[in-house]
């Protein structure tokens, strides 16, 4: 009898040490599982930012040209009053000089 009970306990022994072994497998799989999942989650962040960063360079180049556009539409509009304002000076010096010219004939009649 003594020999069964030993050979029930040694069974007993044999069984829990064998799932221990496959829980230690079981949370192995499962870390494992959960790394895998942390890298990929780590992986789409990275992606993710690196989205974003391209996007703000993108948006800065958009921004730069639309503000050399308008510097040099401001500096056209500039220019074209300064023409505009010189044209109607030269004509105002035109038309003064002709006025001069008729008063002064008529001064000599």
């Amino acid at each position: 009898m003594r020999k069964i009970i030993i050979a029930s306990m040694a069974a007993a022994a044999f069984s829990l040490a064998a799932c221990s072994e496959k829980a230690q497998d079981e949370t192995a799989e499962a870390g494992a599982a959960v790394a895998d999942d942390a890298a990929a989650a780590g992986d789409a962040v990275a992606e993710g930012a690196a989205d974003a960063a391209d996007a703000t360079a993108d948006a800065a180049k958009d921004a730069g040209a639309a503000v050399e556009g308008a510097a040099k539409d401001a500096g056209n509009a500039v220019e074209g009053t300064v023409n505009a304002a010189g044209d109607a000076a030269k004509a105002a010096g035109d038309k003064i000089a002709a006025e001069t010219k008729k008063a002064e004939a008529n001064d000599k009649k």
